[in-house]
């Protein structure tokens, strides 16, 4: 299972790369073409150095007038993307849903979280659309908004049935059927009705291009916000917070922000002042989120004084170990996860820093608290590194 999950993540980190890239040069190159005095039927070209070679690129107002022998369709790329993406769902999340999706102690059983998980997908979708094809479809900034209101809605409401992790990449997921449903369902139909007008030698109707070019617009607009959701699981002081939710609408406003600059810069640098905010916003969620100050009182010092390590290093052998350690005893894994053990006082006290943040304050460990870690194990924990994190 492990080579599997391993197998799958690297495909759709690939595919992924490959589809946002793409969409990140076409709008770089719709938006720096030489639009003056262009030749007859083209609305502007660009020259372009790269790699060994000089590239001369057009664009055509409408299109050409014979449709060229080979024709590159830029398709595949989401296509893939979405479904290693379910892939990976289903390996990480719905194989194991107590686990892994569900948050610890919720009354959900596992078929009832898989079925939120999917259905939130299809919802997400006929809602995005229904909006766009309503009157807010020529309202950008307020459509917008309103998407903006529903996925952090969203990502509230899974806080509550699934774990950090679970809810953050469900959110994720409801953006990349958004994303791959506008490539399906509006852009490549468009596509594929102008290319049929061409070849029948018919005026192709303008309004299904320039429907497509809105919805690739809105999916530029989206890839910042999911590339975080795709790194969060690797910084549990995001998803693992108590107000996870409140930090994905934080850092997603940032994205977007950041988004916009480079979208906007080829005529003026008005928007120059998104970076040094999102800068500033990055530095300002840090420092909410960090680890609280420990106790300072002298009644705080005096108890945590009297900590027995030996109690501490048991609760980490019977909550942690299981997992953690050079021969886990644990059926989920062959393996210590992330290379983490715990077999010695030496490696607990080095690794002290990371057991605080994910198993004091995040509470994101034990993973779905499998092994039962009482609140007082954590408080027990807490105090001891709070101390100093002495093995004598």
């Amino acid at each position: 299972m492990e080579w599997l999950n391993l197998s799958v993540r690297w495909v759709h980190m690939i595919t992924g790369v490959a589809w946002i890239g793409a969409s990140f040069y076409f709008v770089w190159l719709e938006n720096n073409l030489n639009r003056v005095n262009p030749r007859d039927g083209l609305a502007g070209d660009l020259w372009a150095i790269h790699g060994g070679g000089i590239y001369h690129l057009e664009k055509y107002k409408l299109a050409p007038p014979t449709m060229p022998d080979n024709l590159h369709w830029f398709k595949w790329e989401a296509y893939s993307t979405w479904m290693s993406g379910v892939v990976l769902m289903c390996v990480v999340f719905y194989s194991n849903p107590t686990l892994y999706l569900l948050a610890p102690g919720s009354s959900l059983s596992g078929v009832e979280g898989i079925a939120i998980g999917i259905g939130s997908l299809i919802a997400g979708w006929f809602i995005y659309d229904v909006l766009c094809d309503s009157p807010l479809g020529k309202r950008p900034a307020l459509l917008g908004l309103i998407l903006f209101v529903l996925l952090i809605g969203a990502a509230f409401g899974f806080s509550k049935v699934f774990s950090g992790r679970g809810a953050y990449l469900h959110v994720g997921a409801i953006i990349g059927t958004i994303m791959v449903g506008n490539v399906f369902r509006i852009i490549m139909p468009a596509q594929r009705a102008l290319v049929a007008a061409i070849a029948a030698g018919r005026t192709p109707d303008p309004s299904l291009p320039a429907k497509g070019l809105l919805r690739s617009r809105h999916n530029n607009y989206f890839t910042l916000p999911v590339l975080f959701i795709m790194i969060s699981n690797h910084f549990p002081s995001t998803y693992g917070s108590q107000y996870n939710w409140l930090i994905l609408a934080g850092i997603s406003v940032l994205a977007v922000l950041v988004r916009h600059y480079f979208n906007t810069r080829h005529n003026s640098h008005t928007f120059a002042w998104t970076l040094p905010v999102a800068a500033l916003g990055m530095i300002c969620l840090a420092y909410v989120t960090g680890p609280a100050q420990g106790p300072t009182d002298a009644a705080s010092a005096a108890r945590a004084s009297g900590i027995d390590f030996n109690k501490v290093h048991s609760v980490i052998q019977e909550r942690c170990a299981v997992c953690h350690s050079a021969k886990p005893t644990s059926p989920l894994f062959s393996t210590a996860p992330a290379g983490v053990m715990f077999d010695t006082p030496q490696q607990i006290q080095q690794l002290a820093p990371r057991i605080q943040a994910q198993a004091v304050i995040s509470q994101i460990m034990p993973l779905g608290n499998i092994t039962q870690m009482t609140q007082q194990e954590r408080d027990l924990i807490g105090a001891w590194i709070d101390k100093g994190a002495q093995t004598n």
